[in-house]
């Protein structure tokens, strides 16, 4: 990720806080493009980076951050990835973290902030309602001011400079295609994701490194649609919603980036998918068991999102595909024991074999 420091707002390379994050593998699917009809189909496995999700990116840049303004204590919101990326970079690099999280984040990405040493505090009925979000946040920035702490969210809209890390997925994509693909499929949470995808793209383009900008297909839960259900309505405006989608790290009921997510897929000629978990689900099973990528349901919500604009007709079998698997399957391991329910596991005598 670092290689692009003169593209991220950082002055000085001696303030980097790395894990490692970034350079994640573009792989061509073996089995499932195939059986949908595309020649070109890859996933960026974002469940490479040192925490085993994407916002990796964003808490590398965040810290680095800290350590140029001499700051030492970090206050966040999470479902789950940013409180688990947040809290391996803070106990790395010596700062205090307090961890504030929905109250149905997957206990397997609190487990993992909790074991990096951060203070994780559960709110109720956090992420349900635009009100109740809203509410945390305002709280959470008063905190931040009174303790002397930065906030971090994984939103454009309030932490941008950290933000602007996750910009380097798109970088990278255009090295490893040596171009930009034709189309990108992304989850959406609260917006942030994809419209820096969008912007790495247009960065790139505008640059000339790439002669198009990629169409931008915006994809979540029916359950929690704030970007792809306006889209698929053909309106403009983002939508606050209440939740009811049980896909962690998708649950994010207020606006905070979507409208500039609704922007960057109208700009990019793309569009807004939306299914219910149980199609989620059913991909993430297919997605472990034909590609061998072992992901959390969130990180198969790209492809659930494809899938739907297949039947569409909106892409053509030749063009270039990408998904982004965004976090890996050890985040959400109910999901997981979902899907082994019917694989016994016999134990037998030496004899036996």
């Amino acid at each position: 990720m670092w290689k692009y420091f003169e593209s991220l707002p950082l002055k000085d390379k001696n303030n980097i806080a790395s894990l490692g994050e970034g350079n994640t593998a573009l792989v061509p699917s073996s089995q499932i493009g195939p059986s949908l009809g595309l020649k070109n189909l890859y996933f960026k496995l974002e469940f490479q980076n040192p925490s085993g999700s994407y916002k990796d990116r964003f808490a590398s840049m965040a810290v680095s951050l800290m350590q140029e303004e001499s700051r030492k204590k970090m206050v966040a919101t999470s479902s789950g990835n940013t409180g688990s990326a947040l809290a391996a970079y803070a106990a790395r690099f010596g700062f205090e973290l307090d961890l504030y999280v929905l109250e149905t984040a997957s206990q397997q990405k609190l487990v993992q902030a909790v074991a990096y040493g951060a203070r994780v505090i559960r709110v109720r009925k956090f992420g349900v309602t635009e009100d109740g979000t809203n509410s945390v946040v305002e709280r959470l920035k008063a905190k931040a001011k009174s303790s002397d702490s930065v906030l971090f969210i994984s939103a454009s809209c309030i932490s941008p400079r950290a933000m602007e890390g996750v910009k380097t997925i798109a970088f990278e994509i255009c090295e490893q295609l040596d171009s930009a693909p034709d189309h990108m499929f992304i989850p959406i949470g609260g917006g942030g994701l994809f419209f820096q995808c969008y912007s790495g793209f247009l960065e790139r383009f505008n640059a000339g490194r790439t002669n198009h900008v990629p169409k931008m297909h915006a994809v979540q839960p029916e359950g929690c649609a704030t970007v792809a259900g306006p889209l698929t309505r053909n309106e403009k405006r983002a939508q606050a919603v209440t939740c009811t989608s049980e896909i962690s790290g998708l649950q994010v009921a207020s606006v905070l980036d979507a409208q500039i997510a609704v922007d960057a897929a109208l700009a990019s000629k793309g569009s807004g998918q939306m299914m219910s978990d149980e199609l989620i689900y059913s991909w993430q099973a297919r997605l472990i068991r034909e590609e061998g990528i072992y992901t959390e349901p969130a990180g198969a919500t790209a492809l659930a999102g494809l899938e739907l604009a297949l039947k569409k007709g909106l892409l053509n079998p030749d063009e270039k595909v990408v998904c982004l698997v965004t976090g890996g399957g050890f985040k959400h391991l109910d999901s997981i024991d979902t899907l082994l329910k019917d694989s016994p596991m016999p134990l037998i005598d030496v004899g036996e074999i």
